[in-house]
């Protein structure tokens, strides 16, 4: 008897009960990260362990995961920077300099639409989107 893996099932409990948003903001990472963390009380750290390495074109390309733990809550926000060497983690969203991934514990409406606004007014963010997963065509690129 054959096992297979149903990477396409993997690829959606990874994404159940998550809320991802996609942001244009042509900052470094970094100082993008501190302004969060600043400006809206995350902590948001960069880990390695979690760092996304895609091959394409002979190349390895790898694609940083910054992490701020919720207090008290099992949710934990994850930062991925969408761009490296002109290589994109997802290319369907290729005018995203960043995508949020809120996931482990629900998000409710309002606490959305807050961390939504309050990324929309600061320095250097042009665009925050909601994404649904079915706008997402390369999932599996952001499965850690």
């Amino acid at each position: 008897m054959r096992l297979r893996l149903d990477i396409e099932e993997l690829n959606d409990d990874f994404f159940e009960d998550t809320r991802l948003l996609g942001i244009t903001a042509p900052v470094k990472n970094y100082q993008f990260c501190l302004q969060l963390n600043n400006q809206l009380g995350y902590h948001f750290r960069l880990n390695n362990d979690i760092e996304i390495h895609l091959r394409r074109k002979e190349r390895s390309y790898y694609f940083s995961v910054y992490q701020s733990p919720e207090p008290n809550s099992f949710l934990v926000h994850y930062l991925y920077h969408n761009q490296c060497d002109g290589e994109y983690l997802l290319p369907e969203f290729k005018h995203m300099d960043f995508l949020w991934l809120m996931k482990g514990d629900l998000v409710d409406a309002e606490k959305g639409e807050w961390i939504k606004q309050s990324v929309r007014n600061m320095n250097g963010v042009q665009l925050v989107a909601e994404l649904t997963n079915e706008q997402i065509k390369n999932k599996g690129n952001m499965v850690f």
